[in-house]
C-alpha cells in the first residue's frame, strides 16, 4: 500500500452479523448509501460475481466502476476473541486492463466480544496512473459510506 490508499474506520454500535448483512444486501443501498448509490451483482454475493458500482461523488456526479468479488468472508471467530469478516473485490475497469491504475477494496469488520463492530475500509491502489483515480476523492467518498453504513447498522440492530 500507498500513501494514496483511501482509507475509512467507523466503530458501529451493532452486532458483527447486522453490519455484515447490512453490507451484503447491495439492492437495499439506493436506500441508505450516499456514495456507492447502486451495486448491480447477483445474488448472494459470491466469490467471481461481477459488481458493478454506480459511484456518486460529494460534487453530485457519479460514475460507473465494474469490479469483480474477490472474497466473501463471513463472520468467523478470529481466534483471539474476536470475530472478524471481509468483502474484497477488484477493479476492472479499461485503466485496470491497460495496467494503468489497479485496485482493490477491502471492507473489514471486527468484533471483540461485548464490544461495537469496527469497519475498516481501504482501496489498494497501483499502476502509473493512480493519482489521476482521484484518491482523495474515494477517500472522501468511503468516509461517507463507512458513517452511513454506521447509522443504517445502528438504525437496524
Amino acid at each position: 500500500m500507498t500513501a494514496t490508499d483511501p482509507r475509512a474506520s467507523v466503530e458501529i454500535d451493532a452486532p458483527i452479523e447486522v453490519v455484515w448483512a447490512v453490507m451484503l444486501d447491495t439492492e437495499a443501498y439506493p436506500e441508505w448509501n450516499p456514495f456507492v448509490v447502486r451495486a448491480d451483482t447477483p445474488q448472494p454475493a459470491a466469490v467471481d460475481n461481477p459488481i458493478l458500482l454506480h459511484v456518486r461523488w460529494a460534487n453530485g456526479k457519479g460514475a460507473k466502476s465494474p469490479e469483480r468479488i474477490t472474497a466473501v468472508e463471513p463472520p468467523a471467530p478470529a481466534g483471539d476473541g474476536t470475530t472478524t469478516a471481509l468483502l474484497s473485490y477488484v477493479y476492472e475497469g479499461l485503466p485496470a486492463k491497460l495496467g494503468l491504475v489497479r485496485g482493490t477494496r477491502h471492507q473489514r469488520l471486527t468484533q471483540r466480544p461485548g464490544g461495537p463492530t469496527t469497519y475498516d475500509t481501504v482501496e489498494e491502489f497501483s499502476g502509473p496512473l493512480v493519482r489521476l483515480a482521484g484518491p482523495d476523492r474515494v477517500a472522501e467518498g468511503f468516509r461517507r459510506h463507512a458513517e452511513a453504513l454506521k447509522q443504517r447498522a445502528e438504525s437496524v440492530g
